[in-house]
């Protein structure tokens, strides 16, 4: 799924909680990735003692799942710790791995509620690569809130193609949300500047600013960004509030090389990880959670609304073995 593509999604809110709908969707969507890890883990570690030989194999089943070989190494570590010289069913070895792949993610849970800030607007800003989802995922943000009765209003600042603005112009009107355009080739800091004056008068309660897909290596791209954040800072030191950073788990551990640049522009507050669905390396949350000084704050694991829904760390360890969520 891409930036570009109509989904033909009918507009419903993201659930908040842990829903029974959501973990079944979230096992499903990561079934590629819990598939090709749970037949690999089982055929070498059920039914024997383990040792250090069948810990080793553990180790680089995890790093070619893309968990990374730092997070792989402590993962088998714990996992050791307590199934060494021991045997275990398939259902007690996937238990005790889910729970040394909880003890690495754990604490890289975030929490998305603009709805919780008091001041008014809440300016949230989307950035990442071409093709991660941004504008999607800025879209189901824009149904999900409006759904709650939130006052919503979108910028559509990415004025390098036409076709986002486009797109974004269609969740908008399935949100019931304003929309803030400029044609494309236009300055995407003016338009920003722009929204935000706007919803300011306006009462709104959360300004969601699209931005242009740019590569981290590329500076010119990346100082555009940066114009951006300035702008916004002079009307408000505290803006944005929160600055999500979308990821498409279907790059693998390329996203990695991502998280640094795009944190050092623009100090990013939360991580969106998309498309987990459309790989079997669904692991890389595990590194990328590692490596970004924000929390993972959403996953989304479909084309629905519904699929985006909050991180929940418990049940994404669980899943990726191939255990119920629940």
């Amino acid at each position: 799924m891409t930036d570009n593509e109509d989904q033909g999604f009918i507009v419903a809110p993201i659930r908040t909680g842990v829903e029974t709908g959501w973990l079944q969707r979230l096992s499903k969507g990561l079934s590629k990735s819990s598939r090709e890890l749970s037949v690999q883990v089982t055929a070498v570690l059920t039914k024997k003692k383990l040792d250090q030989e069948t810990l080793d194999e553990l180790e680089a089943m995890l790093i070619e799942a893309d968990l990374g070989s730092a997070a792989a190494g402590r993962i088998t570590e714990r996992f050791g710790r307590e199934r060494v010289g021991r045997e275990a069913t398939e259902a007690e070895v996937k238990e005790s791995l889910a729970e040394a792949i909880l003890a690495e993610i754990a604490h890289r849970e975030g929490r998305f509620d603009p709805l919780a800030v008091r001041t008014r607007p809440v300016v949230v800003m989307f950035i990442g690569v071409n093709g991660s989802g941004k504008t999607t995922t800025l879209g189901k943000i824009a149904a999900d809130l409006t759904g709650k009765g939130a006052k919503v209003m979108i910028a559509a600042g990415d004025t390098f193609r036409a076709a986002a603005i486009e797109q974004l112009t269609i969740w908008a009107e399935r949100a019931g949300a304003p929309i803030v355009t400029k044609p494309a080739g236009s300055d995407a800091a003016a338009l920003a500047y722009e929204a935000t004056m706007r919803a300011r008068s306006e009462g709104v309660d959360v300004l969601l600013i699209d931005t242009a897909g740019r590569l981290q290596n590329k500076q010119g791209l990346m100082d555009e960004l940066a114009k951006i954040v300035r702008v916004l800072k002079k009307i408000d030191p505290a803006y944005p509030n929160e600055t999500l950073l979308v990821l498409d788990a279907t790059v693998g551990r390329n996203a990695l090389s991502q998280i640094e640049a795009f944190d050092r522009i623009a100090r990013v507050t939360g991580v969106v990880m998309t498309k987990l669905d459309g790989t079997a390396r669904g692991g890389v949350l595990v590194p990328v959670a590692a490596a970004s000084a924000a929390p993972i704050k959403l996953i989304g694991v479909g084309e629905g609304i519904e699929d985006l829904q909050p991180f929940d760390a418990r049940a994404f360890a669980r899943s990726l073995v191939g255990l119920e969520p629940g």
